[in-house]
C-alpha cells in the first residue's frame, strides 16, 4: 500500500469536518459565529486584564472591567452552546397574527369610510341613536307693526 500524502490526509480531514453537523451549523449560522467571536474577544480581554501585573486575586476581586469581560464571555458561550444544542432555527413566517390584525383594522377603516350606512351604524353604536324630531313652534308669529302714513 502506498502512503497517504499530507495533502490527501488534510483533504480527508476537511471532508470529515464538513460532514459534521456542528461544523455545518457554524458555517451557516451568523448568530452562532458572532456569539463565538464575542466570547473569544471577551475572554482574551479578561485574560489580558488578569495578567496585567497585579495579583490574580486582587484582579478577580476588584477589577470591574474584568468582571464585565468574564460575564460577556460566559453569556456568549452560553448562547452559542444553546444554539448548537437546539439545531438550526426554522425560518419564521413574517406577520402571522400581527399582520392579520393590521389587515382587519385597515379593511374596517376602508369599509367605514366607503359606506355611509355602515358609518351611521358605527356612530349609532358608539354614541347612541340619533333622535330625530320635527320642530314645531308653539308661539304664534308676531304681527308686523302698523306702518305710519306720514313717514313716506
Amino acid at each position: 500500500m502506498a502512503k497517504k500524502t499530507k495533502a490527501a490526509k488534510a483533504g480527508a480531514a476537511g471532508a470529515a469536518a464538513t460532514a459534521s453537523p456542528y461544523v455545518q451549523r457554524l458555517i451557516q449560522d451568523d448568530e452562532l459565529r458572532d456569539n463565538l467571536r464575542v466570547a473569544f474577544e471577551s475572554g482574551r480581554d479578561a485574560f489580558d486584564r488578569l495578567s496585567n501585573g497585579k495579583g490574580p486575586t486582587k484582579a478577580l476581586l476588584d477589577d470591574k472591567k474584568l468582571h464585565k469581560d468574564l460575564k460577556s464571555a460566559a453569556d456568549s458561550l452560553r448562547d452559542a452552546s444553546e444554539a448548537l444544542r437546539e439545531g438550526p432555527k426554522k425560518k419564521r413566517r413574517k406577520g402571522g397574527l400581527g399582520r392579520l390584525i393590521l389587515l382587519t383594522v385597515v379593511g374596517g377603516a376602508v369599509a367605514i369610510a366607503a359606506s355611509e350606512d355602515l358609518r351611521n351604524k358605527v356612530l349609532d353604536m358608539l354614541f347612541g341613536a340619533e333622535e330625530e324630531f320635527d320642530y314645531t313652534s308653539t308661539t304664534t308669529p308676531s304681527t308686523p307693526a302698523p306702518e305710519t302714513a306720514g313717514a313716506a
